[in-house]
């Protein structure tokens, strides 16, 4: 007897790894889950992971998109928001959903589109990804070219620029030069936690506000 999707149940916080996936059988899979579901999927090389998040794990993702989004909009840099889009590359059989992402220096190539292709589109100039869950592999990442993915754990923020095909970690971000994002970062996450969210975000805006006007 086969199994349809509709009857596999994932726990948030748990995975489940389908092997020998081909990619018909993918895109068939993104078709069934459709856009408004929980779940986050990766794809590398036949192997199929679907994730369900945790609680904190969408409460870390929502404070450090906002932040993101506070910062280029203060800093007047233009960027598009793609949230948890699925990106995806047949050619070099990678996809990958962050848990959100940015369109920065090509923002002006994604505009008014609503699905991508990596084979054709540019890669998000920033990814992020929420490693409470530990799903983030950064081959799919690295395959597919994104040039900056940061990723969130233990409290603790990672930089890793992509340098000759490989990730390197950095203390600094080419999207924000100048700014200690890591500590900035962390401190607020930190302090939604203990204050609340509305006043950790309030303490990181008049940061912003004294140090960057």
């Amino acid at each position: 007897m086969q199994l349809t999707l509709n009857q596999i149940i994932v726990s948030p916080g748990q995975q489940l790894l389908l092997k020998d996936v081909s990619w018909r059988q993918f895109e068939t899979i993104l078709d069934e889950l459709g856009e408004s579901r929980a779940s986050r999927l990766s794809y590398s090389y036949g192997v199929l992971e679907i994730m369900v998040p945790l609680p904190e794990h969408e409460k870390d993702k929502t404070i450090i998109s906002y932040l993101v989004q506070f910062l280029l909009e203060e800093l007047n840099i233009d960027f598009e928001a793609l949230g948890s889009t699925t990106f995806k590359n047949e050619q070099m059989n990678q996809a990958v959903e962050p848990d959100t992402c940015f369109y920065i220096k090509n923002q002006e190539t994604v505009i008014g589109k609503n699905r991508l292709d990596l084979s054709i589109d540019p890669p998000p100039d920033l990814a992020i990804e929420i490693d409470i869950t530990s799903r983030t592999q950064l081959d799919n990442y690295r395959l597919l070219g994104v040039p900056e993915l940061w990723r969130y754990s233990q409290d603790n923020l990672t930089i890793n620029l992509l340098q000759d095909g490989e990730y390197i970690e950095s203390l600094n971000s080419p999207n924000f030069p100048g700014i200690p994002i890591i500590s900035l970062i962390n401190e607020t996450v930190k302090q939604s936690q203990i204050l609340g969210r509305s006043k950790a975000i309030k303490g990181f805006k008049s940061w912003v506000k004294e140090n960057l006007n």
